[in-house]
């Protein structure tokens, strides 16, 4: 009996033992896997050609349906891709996949890294300035100019004033806003006095531009409102906006020409600061956002906004702080800045 209780002994203490940790284990796994190099190459080659296009993305063209200013608009967004493909790789066990994972990465860190974990906003500022496109079809435009009137601005402008609406917004704002012009679909409010006050043409046709002279307390200082038309994504077409770059075009010409040092973009560009078809204005000018915001700054949809095709820009003037305001009836946020002479 002792004997074979001995040999029942035995044969529990000579099973197998399982020791270490979990995470241990599964690293002992991995480096015992001889495909784990040879697996998801795909997934590798997914990332390589994602940091590719990101790197080079000026030099696609935009020849066949403005391909290249449509993924300029939404740029920062293939950053989506990155964490999707981190998971596909952790999850076909490829090391190939995850370390091929490093150079987009480190090139979209490098291109909004600091857009999207700094905050270069700063405190005060000489003078305010909010741009609005309030949306032709906007059914509580009193509501919107009143919103828009308590963020403290000093100059307001609107984009998308229909001639039904102009009055409203004329009762809302007169109140804080002494001064102010509307030419068109575009208008300016402002708690200075305005002068050499006229349309810009953007070749369309009708007013959507203006341009005026705000005698601030820093100085005068050319204030433009513009609102380029839109653009249109279209299955058979591409990226239609060869009206939007021609406007444009005619914008950075009319900035050009502009007599005054210190100048103020206020309006719905349609594009974003890294859209190449609006080098005419964005090649002379700093995006206040750019300079002195706070994350991305996005505008529209208002809904759940993905690009920042409202703009704020200046020449001569310091921009302090940028950001966005609160939705109103508008399919656009409204966004603000503050700057110093």
């Amino acid at each position: 009996m002792t004997q074979a209780h001995t040999r029942e002994t035995g044969q529990l203490g000579g099973a197998p033992q399982q020791s270490g940790s979990r995470i241990g284990r599964l690293f002992d796994r991995l480096r015992n896997d001889r495909g784990i190099w040879r697996r998801g190459l795909v997934l590798a080659a997914i990332a390589v050609l994602l940091a590719l296009v990101m790197i080079f993305h000026a030099d696609i063209p935009n020849r066949v349906g403005n391909l290249g200013s449509l993924l300029e608009t939404f740029l920062p967004w293939l950053g989506v891709f990155l964490p999707v493909l981190l998971v596909l790789g952790l999850v076909r066990r490829s090391a190939s996949a995850v370390l091929a994972l490093v150079l987009p990465v480190a090139v979209w860190l490098n291109l909004f890294g600091g857009l999207m974990f700094s905050d270069k906003s700063g405190s005060g500022g000489e003078l305010t300035v909010v741009t609005h496109n309030v949306n032709a079809e906007n059914a509580d435009p009193t509501g919107t100019a009143k919103d828009v009137a308590a963020s403290g601005a000093d100059v307001v402008a609107l984009e998308e004033l229909t001639d039904s609406a102009v009055p409203t917004y004329e009762r809302a704002l007169t109140g804080t806003y002494r001064y102010h012009t509307v030419q068109g679909t575009v208008g300016l409010w402002s708690k200075y006095p305005l002068s050499g006050t006229k349309p810009v043409d953007i070749k369309l046709g009708w007013t959507r531009a203006l341009r005026t002279t705000v005698a601030t307390p820093g100085g005068e200082v050319g204030v433009y409102v513009a609102h380029l038309p839109s653009v249109r994504v279209k299955f058979n077409a591409g990226f239609t906006a060869g009206q939007r770059d021609d406007s444009a075009e005619a914008l950075g010409q009319a900035i050009a020409r502009e007599p005054l040092n210190k100048v103020i973009l206020l309006g719905d560009l349609n594009g974003t600061m890294n859209d190449r078809a609006l080098a005419p204005v964005t090649a002379q000018m700093r995006s206040a956002q750019g300079a002195a915001g706070d994350g991305f700054g996005f505008s529209w949809p208002a809904s759940f906004p993905m690009a920042r095709i409202d703009q704020i820009m200046v020449r001569g003037l310091d921009p302090v702080s940028a950001w966005a305001l609160p939705r109103t009836g508008s399919d656009h946020l409204p966004l603000a800045a503050s700057v110093d002479y």
